[in-house]
């Protein structure tokens, strides 16, 4: 998640039970290169750019962290203050599909969804 900047969208993730087959899928579709990172004990993928390596999005498998997200192309926005964004999510008529989770150290996220149904995350990047 590299940008940095407060509303950008800092990842673009998909989270499935079988990441293995869908990143073939993906990798043949939209013809992007697949990189494993490695989990510990299984690979997730990230799915970059041919030209040159730079990661566009995630492919990951439903388990462990990710046991609870829905299996849909999640945006990861950026927010300046996690707790000042659930409280809006919640005051504007929309729910927190997960907790907030950590994420590298002092980084976190919560998947909310919008009045409409619409998934995201948002992305709190210390």
């Amino acid at each position: 998640m590299e940008n940095s900047n407060i509303g950008d969208m800092a990842w673009l993730d998909l989270t499935v039970k079988d990441a293995d087959t869908v990143k073939d899928f993906y990798q043949d579709v939209v013809g992007w290169q697949v990189e494993a990172c490695s989990m510990g004990s299984y690979d997730d993928y990230s799915m970059n750019r041919v030209s040159d390596g730079t990661p566009q999005a995630g492919v990951c498998h439903a388990t462990g962290v990710n046991a609870d997200l829905p299996p849909v192309w999640m945006a990861y926005f950026i927010v300046a203050d996690i707790d000042k964004s659930i409280a809006a999510v919640l005051a504007n008529g929309g729910e927190l599909l997960t907790d907030v989770k950590s994420m590298g150290g002092d980084d976190k996220y919560v998947v909310i969804k919008d009045p409409a149904g619409a998934i995201c995350a948002l992305y709190y990047k210390k």
